[in-house]
């Protein structure tokens, strides 16, 4: 399964994204955007163990930070496409955690690469009643141009949830389609689950 530095800024950028409690739930999407990322910006800037590439302390910054925010089994199950109804649910189960671990393991390997940047926020452009929207970023980068970051989300019943990140124009859950789709079309959705399986037993994603 491939990785590129363009999915090192998606994995770093959705990581900074993501809201810290369901206290920041009831904000609006794009507050809630502001709000955690320059709070994970601080981290990273901060907490020497960050810096120091201390595993565990990352991956609880990104469990806390990120997980509850995002609705992993709609970015499972878009990044499946049509072959999501073709698994069963015992299937859709393991493909939503080995899924997660895989992005959680990326951003956690992503992370200390943006303290030395610094978020642009443009105005929320939805219908107050919208139940979804796009959040539009920035990355500002030293002495390189910056990068676009979109958000899409979606107002659930626990709050407003990511469900996918569109990178200098290039969609997360579409670029994962590709490859999901691939991996079924060798090996069925069983030979997907054990792809996924061996990456995430496997070295740190890069």
């Amino acid at each position: 399964m491939r990785f590129t530095n363009r999915w090192v800024h998606v994995a770093a950028a959705v990581a900074l994204a993501a809201a810290a409690s369901g206290a920041l739930a009831q904000e609006a999407p794009d507050a809630m955007v502001k709000r955690v990322a320059e709070d994970v910006l601080q981290i990273t800037r901060t907490d020497p163990k960050v810096q120091a590439g201390d595993k565990q302390r990352i991956k609880e910054v990104v469990e806390t930070k990120l997980l509850p925010n995002f609705d992993f089994e709609r970015i499972t199950a878009l990044a499946m496409g049509r072959n999501w109804r073709q698994a069963t649910p015992e299937q859709q189960k393991q493909l939503v955690e080995q899924f997660r671990q895989l992005l959680v393991r990326t951003y956690s390997g992503a992370l200390t690469q943006y303290r030395d940047q610094t978020m642009e926020y443009k105005p929320l452009r939805a219908d107050a009643n919208a139940t979804e929207v796009t959040v539009r970023t920035e990355v500002i980068r030293k002495s390189q141009a910056p990068v676009q970051i979109d958000y899409s989300m979606a107002k659930t019943p626990a709050g407003w949830k990511v469900y996918d990140v569109i990178v200098a124009g290039v969609s997360l859950v579409t670029n994962y389609r590709d490859e999901f789709n691939e991996q079924v079309r060798a090996g069925g959705v069983d030979g997907l689950i054990k792809t996924l399986v061996a990456k995430n037993q496997g070295a740190p994603a890069k």
